[in-house]
């Protein structure tokens, strides 16, 4: 579905810090890569799948550090995030490195609201597409790139109880850094299935008695309007290109979002908070 807005290009390059170098396990946390030495963000998966995470900001730490499937290998805070840690009995499972907040300055981009907390821990594992429960919602993007488009949805998608969110393992972001923050602790609620192949992910979903709804601008019918039914699986596109061919092909049904204002389009993380509220009351799990 084309939306509108642009992918800013230096923002998904913010993590590039974030890639520590070496194997599982043996490398150098938080080590201050060469100018030569980052990676963007929205690298593919597969490049380094073992490589750890770097978590930051009080509500990406702490629902981690409450989350038992994952594993933090570093904690490192200020002295005041300390505090407010054992003010509220939350558990830093690991000893943590107490800093000034600059030297958490130092190994972030500049404009991160870390407030104090910076973790580093292994990635949650992806669950196979077949073990999705055959119920309620799930998500699919089609190549949405942008960090912070994919952690405003998983927020939403964490809101409206979705049971997982299905990305490609290619030409979608790590979920660390940016992304993280910007999913606000979400990550540690909505599964992400990663799939290399998105119309065969597609089409193990039909199989399974999803029904399958891509959003698109061309759609055939307001969303709205389509007969919902669980299991519900909401299909969106990256901004500017929108779904791809293949992708709209699989879809069991292809639907718009009509506007009643002047401006027609929305942003991609828009465009899935508005699809998954319109999903939720057709299929009355406002209720639940």
């Amino acid at each position: 579905m084309p939306y509108s807005g642009t992918r800013d290009t230096s923002e998904r390059m913010k993590d590039r810090k974030f890639v520590p170098k070496g194997p599982r396990g043996g490398s150098k946390p938080f080590k201050k890569p060469g100018k030569s030495a980052g990676r963007p963000a929205w690298r593919d998966r597969d490049s380094h799948p073992d490589g750890p995470v770097i978590l930051y900001g009080w509500h990406t730490v702490t629902m981690a550090l409450a989350n038992p499937q994952r594993r933090i290998r570093k904690l490192t805070l200020t002295e005041n995030a300390a505090r407010r840690l054992a003010d509220e009995n939350i558990d830093t499972r690991v000893a943590p490195e107490i800093v000034r907040p600059q030297e958490i300055d130092r190994l972030l981009s500049p404009d991160a609201v870390h407030q104090g907390l910076l973790a580093e821990a292994d990635p949650l594992p992806s669950p196979d597409i077949e073990t999705l429960k055959q119920e309620g919602m799930v998500l699919v993007l089609d190549q949405i790139t942008d960090p912070h488009n994919v952690g405003a949805i998983l927020r939403s998608a964490a809101a409206f109880a979705v049971k997982a969110i299905v990305t490609t393992a290619r030409h979608s972001p790590e979920a660390t850094g940016v992304l993280a923050k910007a999913a606000s602790g979400a990550l540690e609620l909505v599964p992400m299935v990663s799939v290399q192949n998105l119309a065969r992910a597609l089409t193990a979903l039909n199989e399974r008695g999803f029904q399958t709804v891509g959003l698109d601008s061309e759609g055939s019918e307001d969303l709205s309007d389509v007969a919902l039914r669980e299991p519900l699986a909401l299909v969106l596109g990256a901004e500017g290109k929108g779904l791809r061919q293949l992708t709209r092909e699989t879809c069991s049904v292809v639907a718009r979002l009509d506007m009643p204002g002047e401006i027609k389009s929305l942003n991609v993380s828009n465009a899935a908070v508005l699809s998954l509220y319109v999903g939720a009351v057709r299929l009355g799990l406002m209720k639940r």
